[in-house]
């Protein structure tokens, strides 16, 4: 497989697939953390001249309204043109902007580009071709680079277009981030320092069910919070107010053996009747929920066995908050877990992005991870490992 530093890029034109796929609101970027993380590559590019040509998707077009109803394909809120602004704020040189995705002048526009200049194209899901894993599309885009880069760990298992035809039609090699990525995650999935833990919250059911079924080999520790302890609580018959999954969930679920030493669910829980907590907040066993009750937080016993749990580990991944983050009543099972893995010093931790990051940062407990994953869908399906078509391309044997 090769890497940045095994090609000349001076004067070539490089093809470098991002994901700038971030929170956009009233046209500028709120949460560039993926941006960032492609920078270490777009600068060494730009060091070793190369013209770079940047490429992304934002959103899912399919399921946006039109601006109009000649136009189907561009939709409102999904342009690339405020991650043009973001980009050359992060750069400090000025970002060139294409709508067009191919065609005769794109290309005479990139072969006049001077080394170390950067292009940004339009979002690629514009184009149906990208999702379709179009061809005409990968062989369109192949005649505007000489080389291609993946920077996007986080679509590598996708089979679209940008991400596992257009590396076979030419010259590629992974990014920096990719690199790391790929690196950090085999430890956590395939030789974790002992004893190895992992917290998993939050809610997509469904992806996080397939990674739970490996981590239940492979880990010494699984803590359970948020939206998926609910649910496993309740389909195991011990929080019978909690929401019911789909049926093929429900199934998996009921195969988890609960008296297995590996496995720890909340003890106590922060339960209101309303998400604002306005009305009352009350800390009690999961069994104790009332029908017009919901559970929305860690209670104090929960995060204190966790705590105790992690400061024994040698090894931590954690993918999902732990509560309802987005209220700060709620905040205290993300907050004091995070802080525990601040505390355990010499523990390899990886954090698996997501909404936990802005939180964590915002309470400075985010320095302490020795990895912070931009992965999301790919980093799960990495760990669980299934097909990572994207990786496969570069010459990854996963």
């Amino acid at each position: 497989m090769y890497q940045l530093e095994d090609f000349n890029f001076y004067n070539k034109r490089v093809l470098v697939r991002c994901d700038f796929n971030v929170a956009i609101k009233k046209g500028k970027v709120v949460d560039d953390f993926r941006i960032v993380r492609s920078l270490a590559t777009l600068f060494y590019l730009k060091k070793r001249g190369a013209k770079i040509v940047l490429m992304s998707h934002l959103g899912r077009p399919e399921e946006s309204e039109p601006t109009n109803k000649k136009s189907q394909s561009k939709t409102k809120g999904l342009s690339l043109r405020p991650i043009q602004k973001k980009l050359e704020e992060l750069l400090r040189v000025k970002v060139g902007f294409s709508a067009k995705l191919k065609g005769r002048l794109l290309e005479g526009r990139i072969n006049r580009m001077k080394a170390g200049e950067f292009l940004l194209l339009e979002n690629l899901r514009f184009d149906q071709g990208e999702e379709a894993n179009s061809d005409k599309l990968a062989k369109d885009l192949a005649r505007l680079g000489d080389i291609f880069v993946n920077e996007a760990f986080s679509v590598c298992h996708r089979q679209h277009t940008s991400v596992y035809l257009l590396p076979q039609l030419m010259p590629h090699c992974a990014g920096f981030n990719l690199v790391e990525e790929v690196e950090f995650l085999s430890k956590v999935r395939d030789n974790p320092p002992r004893p190895f833990t992992v917290i998993i919250g939050g809610a997509k059911l469904d992806s996080k069910m397939k990674v739970i079924d490996e981590f239940i080999i492979q880990a010494d520790h699984i803590l359970f919070g948020g939206d998926i302890a609910d649910v496993i609580l309740a389909v195991k018959g011990i929080c019978l107010g909690c929401s019911w999954p789909q049926q093929d969930i429900a199934e998996k679920i009921k195969k988890i053996d609960l008296t297995s030493s590996k496995i720890h669910l909340p003890i106590d829980v922060l339960m209101s009747p309303d998400r604002s907590g306005d009305n009352y907040i009350r800390c009690g066993a999961p069994g104790t929920l009332r029908k017009e009750e919901e559970i929305l937080d860690l209670g104090s016993e929960t995060v204190q066995k966790f705590s105790e749990i992690i400061r024994q580990s040698a090894s931590v991944f954690w993918s999902g908050p732990l509560g309802l983050i987005e209220n700060e009543k709620f905040t205290q099972g993300t907050l004091g877990v995070g802080g525990a893995l601040n505390r355990n010093k010499g523990a390899l931790k990886v954090l698996g992005g997501g909404d936990t990051v802005p939180i964590l940062k915002k309470h400075g407990l985010a320095d302490g991870f020795s990895f912070i994953s931009s992965g999301g869908g790919a980093m799960l399906a990495f760990l669980a490992k299934e097909s990572m078509p994207g990786l496969l391309a570069l010459g990854y044997k996963v």
